[in-house]
């Protein structure tokens, strides 16, 4: 792993609409399959993360700066989206542009958020991921456990209690 050229700090309000282009870097595409036209972004199920950032109970964002540009982002609210647990557990998202990935910014990016969703008050934290998506080890290392199976994809959470190592500590 490279040293991390990037400075990590939250979204300003200004910066939300970059959240556009940082949710179509999320999408995992297998080895092979054609990247969707943007317009894929216009779904419901896609808006749901980005619509009106900042408003809403969850909504926390640190981004990634190298030099005067972001390079990734990682983002979470409480949404009704595949990683959806409950009406009190926000689901994250994170994207590292292709050109910055395997530097740990995703790690750093991973890391500052779960901070600060703990300090904001939240216990747990959920995502969901596609079983083959590299990405997985990175939630595995994190802290995050399998919590259920959906086709290709995996629901997961992570604790954001002091001491809880285990999910069932907070799945309620």
């Amino acid at each position: 792993m490279r040293e991390i050229c990037a400075k990590i700090r939250k979204m300003r309000p200004d910066e939300t609409e970059l959240l556009r282009e940082f949710l179509y870097q999320a999408i995992y595409l297998p080895e092979g399959v054609e990247p969707p036209r943007r317009s894929v972004l216009d779904l419901p199920q896609l808006r749901v993360y980005i619509d009106g950032f900042g408003a809403r109970a969850g909504d926390c964002c640190v981004v990634a700066e190298a030099g005067t540009k972001l390079v990734g982002a990682a983002w979470s609210r409480i949404m009704e989206d595949y990683g959806h647990i409950d009406d009190h557990t926000p689901s994250l998202a994170i994207s590292v542009l292709p050109e910055h990935r395997g530097q740990g910014i995703g790690t750093c990016l991973l890391e500052t958020l779960l901070a600060c969703l703990q300090e904001s008050g939240y216990s747990q934290v959920s995502l969901s991921v596609q079983k083959d998506n590299p990405a997985l080890h990175l939630y595995l290392r994190e802290g995050f456990a399998l919590l259920d199976e959906h086709g290709t994809e995996f629901l997961m959470l992570r604790s954001l209690k002091k001491g809880a190592d285990e999910t069932e500590e907070v799945w309620q």
